[in-house]
């Protein structure tokens, strides 16, 4: 029975943020996921990708740091990501074979799908916090995201210096 899967859970909190230098351009996330006093910190980067790529990669891979069903409280200054679970816009967009109201397709299917399969895992609450603002959590994920940035452009620069292929 499924509501098993839900009773004794943890609560954990996850704050995200994503950042792109160009959109598209080089994109970069990062997220901290906090369980009582343990926080662990995560990154990564893309070469091609947008800024609403990048919020959603980061929740994405905070949930997927998640061994067991839990209570997920989730923290982020995308109105994009946020406001689509919200607003039930996400349900819609399934139920419509992802299309949006307008009958033009809704973006970022790819990651979409996985949101949903990963949020189906856990009990989750979306909260929209303000971006560049006085949250700390918030800040700190904004620099693990522009400071996964400069290390995929550093990346690639050496890369091409010593005549390897990027792609």
């Amino acid at each position: 029975m499924r509501c098993g899967l839900f009773m004794n859970k943890k609560s954990v909190t996850l704050y995200t943020d994503g950042a792109c230098s160009g959109n598209p351009g080089l994109g970069g996330y990062g997220g901290i996921l906090m369980y009582g006093e343990l926080k662990k910190e995560y990154s990564g980067g893309e070469e091609t990708t947008t800024n609403n790529r990048m919020e959603m990669r980061a929740v994405i891979e905070g949930l997927s740091l998640l061994k067991y069903p839990c209570k997920v409280d989730i923290y982020s200054d995308s109105a994009y990501t946020v406001n689509a679970f919200l607003n039930g816009w996400i349900f819609f967009w399934q139920k419509n074979g992802w299309k949006k109201a307008d009958k033009k397709p809704v973006l970022n299917v790819d990651l979409w799908q996985e949101l949903l399969r990963l949020t189906a895992l856990h009990e989750v609450t979306f909260h929209k916090v303000k971006g560049h603002a006085d949250n700390a959590y918030n800040n700190r994920c904004d620099e693990l995201a522009r400071g996964a940035i400069t290390e995929l452009r550093a990346r690639l620069g050496s890369e091409n210096q010593t005549g390897e292929n990027k792609n």
